[in-house]
């Protein structure tokens, strides 16, 4: 059977913030037993750093996040600081990088840039390449990254920089898990490229990683559907989807479940 599913009356899942530019609901998305992704569950974003006031109060009292999920490497969290939502109490933040701990990161790593070039040919198979990295080098952190949405009182939000690489291999296993098509996860990663200029222009003045965008096009940088639809077919094929690969890293029937049941009940 065919896991296309068709792609009309999708609904407009983008959250236009002041302070963000690649927030979007996986709430909507159909699941392949006729259910839905629910709303205000699991978000996906880039860095949070530069929300105002009235962000902060729409991601707390309207979007009902309970929990932030910081996908940076220790570089990146120390370098940029704490945002505005380190500062509200109702908030749990959980920091699971997908570097080593305490590594040292650059820009270049943190935005999947080879380094030694200025121009490197990044097709769909140096980016297919580059997220199963994610998996094998830090399989910890993006099962504790699931774990804490399964747990969740209330939304949780799961971010790096961009919003594209990391946060896009994390939430793609989620949904994976939780049932949806992968024509769909396919389309909800290449949604970002709608907005990867905005992402990188957000990104050009930070210290951390303007110098390293400086080189690099903004197709480099533009998700490319075929490099997810790659990350869906290894992990099918390696470990049966990724509720096989959770059981790999010592999750129950029953935990896999509770993931399922927070994402579409």
């Amino acid at each position: 059977m065919s896991d296309e599913t068709p792609h009309e009356n999708r609904p407009d899942r983008w959250i236009d913030l002041e302070g963000v530019v690649n927030m979007r609901d996986s709430g909507g998305l159909p699941t392949r037993d006729g259910g839905t992704i629910q709303p205000r569950r699991l978000l996906r974003s880039d860095n949070l750093q530069d929300l105002s006031e009235a962000d902060v109060r729409q991601v707390v009292d309207a979007l009902g996040v309970s929990d932030i999920v910081d996908l940076r490497s220790d570089t990146e969290v120390s370098t940029e600081g704490p945002g505005p939502l380190w500062q509200v109490e109702s908030l749990t933040h959980h920091h699971h990088s997908l570097f080593g701990d305490n590594r040292g990161v650059t820009a270049e790593q943190a935005l999947a840039m080879p380094e030694h070039s200025t121009r490197p040919i990044r097709d769909a198979g140096f980016w297919s390449d580059h997220y199963l990295g994610y998996l094998a080098a830090r399989p910890d952190s993006i099962s504790a990254a699931l774990d804490v949405v399964s747990r969740s009182s209330g939304a949780t939000v799961i971010h790096c920089a961009a919003g594209k690489d990391r946060t896009g291999t994390v939430v793609a296993l989620a949904l994976d898990a939780a049932g949806v098509p992968h024509d769909v996860i396919v389309e909800d990663y290449a949604l970002t490229g709608e907005r990867i200029e905005r992402i990188i222009a957000r990104l050009m003045p930070r210290d951390l990683y303007g110098n390293a965008l400086r080189h690099q096009s903004v197709d480099d940088q533009r998700p490319r559907p075929e490099t997810m639809r790659t990350i869906l077919d290894t992990v099918a094929s390696e470990f049966g989807g990724a509720q096989g690969w959770l059981r790999e890293q010592g999750w129950t029937d029953a935990d896999i479940e509770r993931l399922r049941q927070r994402l579409t009940t």
